[in-house]
């Protein structure tokens, strides 16, 4: 797995050990960026992070920070060897080992906005996380925010946002909503 263009581009990424976590496959990553453009200057939301593939290709095309929520304390782990290995500094980068659900509250909260939200939630649980992400994404999102969503084929996140776009590789589905 590596980073597929921008300043980190060609660089290896580090995968939790294991199967709890699913990296997006660099093909997936590479067609769904191309899709989006540059993230320049995008405050973004990696939720469900694994091992922060989604987010760093984020952060080295060009957004300004990306906040990675995983709730696996040992791939929020490897995630920041991944941060450190690249040399990504806490200005921009901030991994938080919490449940997604208590970060959307938190997040809120404290007032946080994002421009681009990227969720990549176990796929067994898009149906329970689909009325749950939505509510609580909604008072996050800055105007013209995107939400993308990867999810199995047959099983997309449930998502109330605009649906812009959709993609299918293999069995991986790529949806593209707006605010």
């Amino acid at each position: 797995m590596r980073v597929i263009a921008g300043r980190f581009g060609g660089r290896r990424l580090a995968a939790p050990p294991g199967t709890g976590t699913r990296p997006t496959a660099d093909r997936v990553r590479e067609a769904l960026f191309s899709i989006l453009g540059p993230p320049t200057g995008a405050a973004v939301l990696d939720l469900f992070a694994g091992s922060g593939a989604l987010g760093l290709e984020a952060l080295s095309r060009g957004a300004a920070s990306v906040t990675f929520v995983e709730r696996d304390r040992r791939a929020a782990g490897v995630l920041r060897e991944n941060l450190q290995a690249l040399g990504v500094g806490e200005d921009e980068a901030r991994v938080l080992a919490i449940e997604a659900a208590r970060h959307l509250r938190d997040a809120a909260t404290r007032g946080d906005a994002y421009d681009l939200v990227l969720l990549d939630p176990p796929y067994r649980d898009a149906d329970r996380l689909g009325p749950i992400l939505d509510a609580g994404l909604r008072p996050l999102l800055r105007p013209g925010a995107r939400v993308v969503t990867e999810s199995d084929r047959r099983h997309p996140l449930p998502l109330e946002l605009p649906l812009e776009d959709e993609r299918r590789y293999g069995d991986t589905l790529i949806r593209i909503h707006g605010a």
